[in-house]
């Protein structure tokens, strides 16, 4: 990936705020709108999402998960030029006993803090979604497959 696509992908990830969740419902895809924080590296996809919705409930039967980040849209602008990435992987609750469950609190609550009376609830989990694929599209005809190292790897260049 040349280095103007990466620094994209990158800025891509860190700034923007809602993804869609795609999950399986019955044998038939469930896409749903999140809000989503990244870790430093990019290994891991942070969700914080309530037990009575439809795609948390999805999560427990099955864990395999899709996760879909895109520029957003304005007028005068060819939306087949935005950038857009679909990562595919798995989903794992954080539990609060977990090591790392107050660092990635931290995460989740600088991106959302007008979230923090969520973690006071007893039915929202924290999840990782932890990527094993993704499809990038940096632009008309500029499309690439990444692995997950290829994210840490880019998470690790990346300011």
């Amino acid at each position: 990936m040349d280095p103007e696509s990466q620094q994209l992908l990158i800025r891509l990830l860190r700034t923007h705020r809602l993804a869609a969740l795609g999950t399986l419902r019955d044998g038939a895809p469930l896409v749903s709108l999140v809000l989503y924080a990244v870790s430093p590296d990019l290994s891991c996809f942070y969700i914080h999402a309530s037990r009575l919705a439809l795609h948390t409930q999805d999560i427990l039967r099955d864990a395999h998960v899709s996760l879909m980040i895109a520029e957003t849209d304005t007028p005068g602008r060819d939306p087949q030029t935005l950038a857009r990435v679909s990562l595919r992987g798995e989903a794992v609750v954080v539990p609060p006993t977990a090591g790392d469950y107050a660092a990635i609190k931290s995460i989740y609550l600088q991106k959302f803090p007008e979230s923090a009376r969520h973690f006071e609830l007893g039915d929202f989990p924290l999840y990782c979604i932890v990527p094993r694929t993704a499809r990038y599209v940096a632009g008309f005809g500029k499309v690439f497959n990444l692995t997950a190292e290829d994210l840490r790897h880019a998470g690790s260049r990346g300011a």
